[in-house]
């Protein structure tokens, strides 16, 4: 599924190549050549995936990785590090930092698109391709059809992309706010009880074949989707 990278390296030859393959893919791409003009992308608005060369500029990016970990609003975003350093101890470092994986330069494009599908699948599922099935209910994003039994479910767009959200991310508790970044977008300023109408809406969608209790409320906290019954 195209994704929205954000490419930070300062090698305008790489960058170029880099991001010429990464179009091609079919991805959106962003491109900065140092920290600084990166951290000024993300505010802007979050990608979904930042492949950050190790040598840059200015600050490092093994420095703004740890910077990126240490946010709230970035914690979350998958972090793919470039670099020349092969050795195992760089390699390492790396990964200590909050880096998802570590690409040695250098590298070819399938190897590169091989490991940003790696990373998106683990990190970031509800960008992957894949059919999701869960206690029967099965989402497909490439058709971009929901059904349970063989019987069609008919969702409107937004309550589809909360759906699959939530099933791609099931048992973990997610925050008002956490939601609405995740599907109306982050820096979409959205009343917080919008979340409560969409969610009212999927579980009336899904009440006739019975799979409604699958989204449950936690008090105090937000939405999870369980196939385990509350107390």
């Amino acid at each position: 599924m195209p994704a929205n990278i954000l490419v930070v390296e300062d090698e305008p030859a790489i960058q170029a190549l880099i991001v010429a393959n990464l179009q091609r893919a079919g991805h959106a791409v962003l491109r900065a050549p140092d920290a600084e003009t990166a951290l000024r992308l993300v505010n802007e608005a979050l990608p979904d995936l930042i492949l950050l060369d190790w040598m840059l500029p200015g600050m490092s990016g093994i420095n703004r990785a740890r910077r990126l970990r240490s946010g709230d609003r970035t914690r979350e975003v998958p972090i793919i590090m470039l670099t020349a350093r092969s050795e195992e101890q760089d390699k390492v470092r790396g990964l200590e930092t909050g880096a998802d994986d570590y690409v040695t330069k250098p590298f070819s494009p399938r190897e590169l698109q091989a490991r940003i599908n790696a990373v998106l699948r683990r990190r970031a599922p509800q960008m992957t391709e894949d059919p999701v099935e869960v206690g029967g209910l099965r989402i497909d994003p490439v058709t971009h059809r929901v059904s349970a039994g063989g019987q069609a479910i008919n969702l409107g767009p937004t309550e589809f992309r909360l759906l699959h959200f939530l099933m791609t991310h099931r048992e973990r508790v997610h925050s008002r706010p956490q939601l609405l970044d995740q599907i109306w977008g982050d820096h979409v300023f959205v009343e917080e009880r919008t979340v409560d109408v969409h969610i009212r809406r999927l579980r009336s969608a899904l009440e006739a074949t019975g799979h409604d209790a699958l989204i449950q409320t936690v008090r105090g906290s937000g939405y999870r989707f369980s196939e385990t019954l509350q107390a």
